[in-house]
């Protein structure tokens, strides 16, 4: 989809002139959320109790590593300040469960890496790596358009955060009760309930210019909500409402990624901006590999199974595709905001391009010769989806188990009724 944006915008199929510009800006919104509660759905809670320590060091240390060093190379190769090369920093940094998640299934289902649950640590920090981008860029993307008193801009990160996490705690203990938990339309309600808390959070926070703690709330609700349902009997790796937003993402991706390739012109391209950008993509990508490798010392995995981890998270695109455009739609014709805001976003094509498919096929053929296979097969592990694609039969609010159980006691009950009033054969 982004090379079919990128295509039929320079041979002049489409043109996204301004007037599309309010219509894309809220679609990437919406997108967003869908991102964000996706992430929030798949922090299995279980999971990350058990690698409390893990989880958290290999996700929040590589990330951070790559984004000082996108952030020092923006700033002194392409010269944008400080707080724009952060900026760019915190959103390439992102990883892409889109891209990793396909790969490792097929990896799982052969029995590579199932032993020592590396599945769920990648998409646990694929997610925590998400959250800590978004809520990043919101934070710095605030602080960037403010116009008000430096103590405000200095107050504006800890009221982010606070206000985010608050919301979705309060929003995912509200999703607990409501709707009741034997509702008959609780499935589709539930995923409401997350769907317009997402919503609420994003603007109603953006609407008040705290624009950094719409994401965190979006990613805390889900979490909290995931954690209220799984003490109700909700089970994670099948998780009806979780299901839904993959088929939200189904409609949702194709726009995204067309409409953000539709907005790079090749005729406007700086060709040195773009060799110092991929220089800075691949300087980046080595060193938060060696970070990941470093950090990962001490853990149970050996060393063959660290590169795969650090190998796994190198791949970008979902994040890069919401939150590239989104400051050059803010920043509008103001020079030099507009120069700094066509960088990021021509970074962010870049990772894209040249990480999601490298990185799909470095998983693919570096799983089997890094990754230990265990013979017997394993069930899924937790945090895991049991089918290979969403469907929209998964989210229905009929247990098809417990009605065929229905029909089949019903059945007996008839056939022994029949059986006791049939009288008994006599022979003559």
């Amino acid at each position: 989809m982004l090379f079919t944006g990128l295509i039929f915008q320079n041979v002049g199929f489409v043109n996204f002139d301004d007037s599309f510009k309010p219509v894309t800006k809220e679609l990437r919104k919406i997108a967003l959320v869908i991102i964000l509660i996706r992430a929030g759905l798949d922090l299995d809670p279980v999971a990350l109790k058990r690698l409390k320590i893990t989880v958290p060091k290999l996700g929040l240390v590589p990330w951070a590593v790559e984004v000082i060093v996108i952030t020092i190379m923006s700033r002194f190769l392409l010269d944008m300040p400080w707080d724009w090369s952060l900026l760019l920093g915190a959103i390439v940094a992102a990883v892409s469960p889109a891209v990793v998640v396909p790969c490792l299934f097929r990896l799982r289902s052969k029995g590579y890496g199932v032993a020592k649950g590396i599945p769920t640590l990648i998409i646990a920090v694929a997610g925590i790596d998400d959250a800590a981008s978004v809520a990043g860029y919101g934070i710095i993307q605030s602080i960037i358009f403010s116009h008000d008193s430096l103590t405000s801009q200095i107050l504006q990160g800890p009221i982010c955060v606070i206000g985010g996490i608050g919301f979705g705690i309060v929003w995912g203990i509200i999703s607990n009760y409501i709707p009741e938990r034997h509702d008959p339309f609780v499935v589709p309600l539930r995923i409401l309930m997350l769907l317009s808390g997402g919503l609420i959070a994003l603007f109603g926070f953006e609407h008040f210019g705290y624009e950094g703690a719409g994401p965190l709330g979006c990613v805390s609700a889900a979490f909290v909500s995931l954690v209220c349902w799984t003490r109700q009997g909700w089970e994670v790796e099948d998780n009806p409402a979780a299901t839904a937003f993959e088929i939200f993402w189904m409609i949702f991706e194709p726009i995204l990624f067309g409409v953000t390739g539709a907005q790079v012109n090749f005729a406007e391209l700086d060709v040195q901006v773009v060799t110092i950008g991929i220089g800075c993509l691949v300087t980046s990508g080595v060193i938060r590999i060696l970070a990941t490798v470093l950090v990962g010392i001490g853990s149970k995995l050996n060393l063959k199974e660290k590169i795969f981890v650090a190998i796994s998270w190198m791949s970008k695109a979902t994040v890069q595709a919401a939150l590239g455009p989104v400051a050059l739609v803010a920043v509008g014709d103001n020079l030099p905001g507009k120069t700094y805001a066509e960088k990021v976003l021509m970074i962010c094509v870049l990772s894209i391009i040249l990480t999601a498919p490298a990185g799909a096929i470095l998983i693919t053929l570096t799983g089997p010769r890094l990754l230990t296979k265990t013979k017997t097969p394993q069930p899924p592990p937790e945090g895991w989806r049991r089918s290979h694609r969403p469907s929209i039969y998964d989210i229905s609010i009929i247990d098809e188990d417990e009605e065929d159980e229905k029909d089949q006691s019903s059945d007996n009950s008839i056939d022994n009724i029949s059986q006791k009033h049939t009288p008994p054969r006599q022979d003559p």
